[in-house]
């Protein structure tokens, strides 16, 4: 990771511009000197599958088969690049956004939209991928990642554990204490933040007068920027953060510069707060097309490649439509579930008073 006073100076790492073509900086392209073409034909491929996720999934929102959905369209290659870099043995713990992250660790679609249906209290099994699911309190994730990867560094793991969050959550004090904390006992910790630029309705520039990176400067944790709609610059200075920590070496600070296309969540109108032509000019800067560009100027583009990724993503949408749609309700008692590890008296109780209610209420 840079110094301070490097990062404070430089640019947003970038390996790859907006029209395709590569950027030469020796230490990070170093970093993904050993992704060839299969795995830029990945990256390509896991960035179109969840956007394809995304919209279909705001699609059924509109057409009231969820409750809610926060849509990630713009964000795909701050969440592929990223989820490139870990390890199947890293701990991921995620916000409310981060289905290409969930995508990438091997969620099955049909399990994305359970929470958002409002058919269970969660979409899927931490344990069976490493990661969490979302989290409604905004920031409170970071304290559970450093908390998390403390405990891991105790017991001997020799692993990453990585925070996303947005820029938003940045002025909550949850991610304040967690950076405090992380600095203070090298947990071995990667900050995530996604700088979408709009926390809801709020401009980052709102949110802080200086680059969010800069931030972890005045703990002692080493801060990047990097261009969020670069897929091969984020997996280059994840690794590099991630190594970092698996290497006893402590926490890191990334902030991925992307732009949110889309609403806050399908709850909210973004054309309330923000002009078409800010939202037009993040267009041309479009991470799915920056890609392709790549994969093109490198004669890695070819109609059955194109046709592959076609089906691959057509799949999966249908398979998540057809599994949110024929989701089977929950039985009621299923509410008091899951709620507490051990039993609880407060939800026995509450289970009692609930299943006495329903035998009483009217068929």
């Amino acid at each position: 990771m840079p110094t301070t006073r490097e990062a404070a100076s430089s640019y947003p790492v970038q390996l790859v511009q907006p029209d395709g073509r590569r950027v030469f900086d020796r230490e990070h392209a170093a970093l993904v000197a050993d992704v060839g073409p299969d795995r830029l034909r990945r990256l390509y491929e896991d960035m179109v599958v969840t956007r394809r996720i995304d919209v279909e999934a705001t699609a059924l929102q509109r057409q009231g088969q969820l409750g809610l959905w926060p849509p990630l369209l713009g964000q795909e290659a701050a969440q592929i690049g990223s989820a490139h870099a870990l390890h199947s043995d890293d701990y991921v713990f995620c916000s409310y956004r981060e289905a290409g992250v969930a995508y990438c660790r091997g969620v099955d679609p049909a399990q994305l939209t359970r929470l958002w249906r409002g058919a269970a209290h969660s979409c899927w099994d931490p344990a069976e991928i490493n990661m969490t699911n979302p989290a409604i309190v905004v920031g409170s994730q970071g304290l559970h990642a450093t908390g998390y990867a403390y405990a891991a560094n105790l017991d001997g793991a020799e692993i990453a554990v990585i925070a996303y969050f947005g820029d938003g959550a940045t002025s909550q004090g949850d991610i304040a204490e967690a950076l405090g904390f992380a600095a203070s006992w090298s947990a071995p910790v990667v900050f995530f933040c996604q700088n979408n630029h709009w926390a809801i309705s709020e401009p980052v520039r709102v949110q802080s007068a200086t680059p969010i990176a800069r931030r972890a400067y005045g703990y002692g944790i080493p801060g990047v920027q990097v261009d969020g709609n670069d897929a091969l610059a984020v997996l280059a200075v994840t690794r590099q953060a991630v190594a970092r920590a698996r290497a006893g070496g402590g926490p890191s600070f990334i902030e991925a510069i992307t732009y949110r296309m889309g609403p806050h969540t399908t709850a909210d109108d973004p054309t309330r707060y923000r002009s078409a032509a800010e939202t037009e000019l993040w267009q041309r800067r479009d991470p799915i097309d920056r890609m392709r560009r790549l994969l093109e100027r490198e004669e890695l583009w070819d109609s059955d490649f194109e046709q592959r990724v076609r089906e691959r993503s057509d799949d999966v949408g249908d398979r998540l439509r057809g599994a949110t749609i024929e989701m089977p309700d929950p039985e009621p008692g299923e509410l008091f579930e899951h709620v507490y590890t051990t039993a609880h008296p407060l939800i026995d109780s509450e289970r009692r008073q609930y299943a006495a209610y329903l035998e009483g209420a009217p068929q």
